[in-house]
């Protein structure tokens, strides 16, 4: 049984859900969501990402959406819970997934790593 993520767990605005159905409408069949993982360092502490996954593990949490599941893992959740997942295309060929109310984390961010809204156009890809 799948250990279902609710929206206060994750949230993707329409554009960035728009686009991952998009996405996964190009990939094999044997991928079974997006995996959202976390990984140490940057200006605030945590940086997300994301990739293909083809297995759900047993700590895993998924939230299905009409065309995709995005899966996190129980230790990438503890830090995800309350981010809001967007896609952004500025025009300029920087289109890319940004993560949105990052939890503070050592009070740090606001310096080109992934969410920050600064004009070094911060995201994750």
């Amino acid at each position: 049984m799948l250990n279902a993520l609710t929206e206060d767990d994750l949230t993707l605005t329409a554009p960035a859900q728009a686009k991952m159905g998009e996405l996964f409408e190009q990939v094999d069949d044997r991928v079974q969501g997006v995996r959202v993982f976390a990984t140490p360092g940057g200006c605030s502490g945590i940086s997300f990402g994301m990739t293909f996954a083809d297995a759900i593990n047993g700590n895993d949490g998924v939230r299905e959406f009409s065309s995709f599941k995005v899966i996190v893992d129980d230790g990438t959740l503890a830090y995800l819970r309350g981010v809001e997942i967007d896609f952004v295309d500025r025009g300029d060929g920087q289109a890319t997934f940004v993560f949105n109310n990052l939890p503070p984390v050592g009070g740090g961010g606001g310096c080109g790593s992934c969410g920050s809204s600064g004009s070094s156009g911060g995201g994750c890809s």
